[in-house]
């Protein structure tokens, strides 16, 4: 499988070198997208001199980011992108699992990790997040899922939509919901994480975010009832 691991970043200088240690132990084949970092993100990157970088000159948000990476492989000749969040948070020894799902499958898949939700260390803000992703998924697709809000994913490049509503945290939401609506299989596969190590910066704005995503789970509700259940 043709396969590169894709990290957006914003301001996360202090945990990026452990990140991009940990994935380079893997493949070679790994890019960032500094999305207009004001830390010394590129000072940090410039240790890495195997790692493609895609450098937007300011903050585009996450979703952006993540869609110009997705282009920029695509157009490379990769068949999937394997995203991992640059704060320190998720495992990079877990890759070997999304991998291993893929082997023998024909159909494109869009796999997600899946936390262990009922762990103690999860913050119950995570867990109700997590719970309130899930259940508009269910509602919009018709597919349950433990896991809907992680960031560990490997997406199926050639099958993503081309266009997007949104553009910050909440393209995560729509991606998965859109690839269900074309056919694309959504799963989950398990994974470790790292809650809130010391180092870690956090760039959700709950009350913003939130009405954010909020907003675009009614739109994609309202689409998924008015046009893709009548048609299917």
């Amino acid at each position: 499988m043709n396969y590169a691991i894709l990290i957006p970043t914003y301001n996360n200088a202090p945990t990026l070198a452990r990140v991009l240690k940990g994935v380079l132990s893997y493949t070679q084949e790994v890019w960032v997208v500094n999305d207009g970092a004001t830390d010394h993100t590129a000072q940090v990157l410039s240790e890495f001199p195997q790692v493609r970088v895609i450098t937007l000159p300011k903050n585009q948000g996450k979703g952006n980011a993540l869609k110009i990476g997705f282009r920029t492989l695509l157009a490379q000749g990769y068949d999937y992108a394997l995203t991992i969040d640059s704060d320190g948070q998720h495992f990079p020894e877990d890759i070997p699992t999304f991998l291993s799902a893929l082997e023998g499958r024909t159909e494109p898949v869009l796999l997600v990790g899946s936390r262990d939700m009922k762990d103690e260390s999860v913050p119950k803000k995570s867990s109700f997040g997590n719970r309130f992703s899930n259940f508009w998924f269910h509602l919009e697709t018709g597919i349950r899922l433990p896991d809907t809000q992680s960031g560990y994913r490997l997406y199926p490049l050639s099958q993503l939509p081309k266009r997007y509503f949104s553009g910050k945290f909440e393209f995560e939401i729509e991606v998965l919901v859109r690839a269900a609506w074309r056919g694309v299989a959504v799963e989950n596969v398990p994974i470790r994480v790292l809650y809130d190590p010391a180092e870690r910066v956090s760039h959700f704005r709950p009350l913003r975010d939130f009405m954010r995503i909020s907003l675009l789970n009614t739109c994609l509700v309202l689409i998924a009832f008015l046009y893709i259940k009548p048609r299917n």
